[in-house]
């Protein structure tokens, strides 16, 4: 492709293989949908400690043929059996982070793929899952970070996942740049382009999740394997600088980050000036208030009646700009997050739009691993809480909180921005910095990405509230920011704890797109 020629397809996500792997897709005559698919189940493979079969997924889209946005929330729900007394009887006060009474929610993410490839996919479904089992079973470069969160998680994944676990060949972690494969994984997968996601809640993949979790103790079952469905939801939106920006509805924080920029939409950020003390401080004040609302009311809605409407009107957005001081920063302290995810954004040349987010929640998630199966299954019901008076208090057929949030703008009612990142309690705060750094001040993609950033809360489990800034961010505006009483730390200039943020961009000349440095990915397109 000649320099002249701006790419007219595109995939970026946070493992180059797995981009790739979207890539061939969209060169087979695949779609967005299709790519997303490949790069989701190839991500599996490559990024296992991020995201895979065992997690939950979330979907946000264009359909360039309806020229309608959808909304798909693949997230899983609680256990019948799986309630507060059971715990109390435990003995336990909170619900454990980590092994078999932490993976009490159905994997959502496989039943989304195939949600998704039924209602929008061109290619046929097992064409899809050909470029991850080719990886799972000739091997793959262990990555940089697979290698890290490998060696951190030993115990606990030999604990639940014995000494075969396929991510400890040899029965310990494997190190940066080995090659590994995952046959297991390879087996479950072809598996799955055989039968489809029936086998996952209904088959031989489901029985034996089932009989390896209740063999630890777990508490789920094959009856809530098999009532497991995936729902389309409306996504929600507000105005921004004059773009509909867009995410999904609760379960999801996604309406956090459109609180937010219904904030900032009174001050003036050319004034604030970027990179600024006054513009660090204005976007954290911003995400306390939106978090204070969030920490309220985030729940299943099928649960919890929710006051949507009223937490994203412009009136409800002036009110709390009201309470947002420059000079003094809140007190406020954040819930206890952990950020184990990955995102994908794909756009393909006649306009479609994926903009997609699946998680184990922590690294590994639960670091149950069924070993005759190769993956990992999540423990996001670990964020529900055992207080019955708590929004997100458990119950058996509940989704819990989520801090899942793939985003997406739009211009003249077409996709602008596809957005997304890792991270937890840094999802809205990182798309906020994405935000205003290209809507308000005209950074591409990757320079709003490459920028330093920060993240306020307690992701990654730390034991309190900070304010975590990358060094590059100059220690004057450091400085200034202590003076109004934020609690500092001072991360490397390029960490992970930032998340891994990707997006594309649609303009008249074509796509811009920006991949993460702080990940292992890469920008693929046509």
């Amino acid at each position: 492709m000649s320099r002249s020629q701006p790419p007219t397809a595109m995939v970026v996500c946070p493992h180059y293989l797995a981009s790739t792997a979207g890539l061939n897709i969209l060169s087979q005559g695949g779609n967005a949908v299709d790519a997303a698919i490949a790069v989701q189940a190839a991500l599996a493979v490559v990024y296992p400690h991020m995201t895979g079969l065992g997690g939950d997924g979330f979907w946000l889209g264009y359909d360039a043929h309806t020229q309608q946005l959808y909304g798909l929330n693949g997230s899983g729900r609680a256990g019948a059996g799986c309630d507060r007394a059971v715990f109390t009887r435990l003995g336990l006060d909170a619900i454990p982070q980590r092994g078999p009474q932490a993976a009490i929610t159905v994997p959502g993410g496989v039943s989304a793929w195939e949600a998704a490839h039924q209602r929008f996919g061109h290619l046929p479904w097992a064409d899809l899952l050909q470029p991850a089992i080719a990886l799972a079973e000739r091997g793959y470069p262990v990555s940089p970070s697979q290698a890290h969160w490998t060696r951190v998680n030993q115990a606990d994944l030999i604990a639940y996942g014995g000494a075969s676990n396929p991510f400890l060949p040899g029965g310990s972690a494997p190190q940066a740049g080995a090659q590994m494969a995952n046959l297991p994984l390879a087996k479950t997968l072809r598996r799955l382009a055989t039968a489809g996601s029936q086998d996952f809640y209904q088959g031989e993949i489901a029985a034996e999740l089932v009989t390896y979790l209740n063999g630890l103790g777990g508490l789920l079952s094959k009856d809530d394997f098999a009532h497991h469905k995936t729902t389309w939801v409306e996504p929600i939106a507000t105005t921004y600088r004059g773009y509909p920006v867009c995410q999904l509805p609760p379960n999801t924080q996604g309406f956090t980050v459109l609180q937010m920029l219904n904030v900032l939409e009174g001050f003036n950020l050319h004034t604030v000036g970027h990179g600024t003390a006054d513009y660090y401080h204005l976007l954290v004040e911003a995400t306390k208030l939106a978090f204070a609302d969030r920490d309220r009311w985030l729940s299943d809605p099928d649960f919890t009646d929710i006051p949507m409407a009223e937490l994203l009107s412009k009136a409800y957005g002036d009110r709390r700009r009201a309470r947002l001081s420059m000079s003094v920063a809140q007190n406020y302290s954040a819930l206890e997050i952990g950020g184990g995810t990955t995102y994908t954004a794909v756009v393909d040349g006649a306009g479609n739009a994926a903009s997609v987010i699946q998680s184990n929640y922590f690294d590994f998630g639960a670091a149950v691993v069924p070993p005759n199966l190769g993956f990992p299954l999540q423990n996001r019901g670990s964020l529900f809480s055992l207080n019955p008076n708590h929004p997100n208090a458990l119950e058996p057929g509940k989704r819990p909180f989520h801090t899942l949030m793939p985003g997406l703008v739009l211009s003249e009612g077409r996709p602008h921005l596809v957005l997304g990142t890792m991270g937890g309690e840094g999802q809205p705060q990182t798309q906020l910095a994405l935000l205003t750094r290209i809507l308000d001040f005209g950074f591409d993609p990757q320079t709003a990405i490459d920028l330093p950033r920060w993240v306020w809360g307690r992701t990654w489990g730390e034991a309190s509230t900070q304010l975590a800034v990358e060094s590059r961010i100059p220690t004057a505006v450091r400085q200034a920011l202590v003076d109004r009483g934020h609690q500092l730390t001072v991360a490397p200039a390029w960490t992970s704890q930032m998340g891994h943020a990707h997006a594309i961009q649609v303009d008249t000349e074509g796509l811009r797109g920006g991949c993460d440095l702080r990940s292992d990915g890469a920008i693929a397109h046509l």
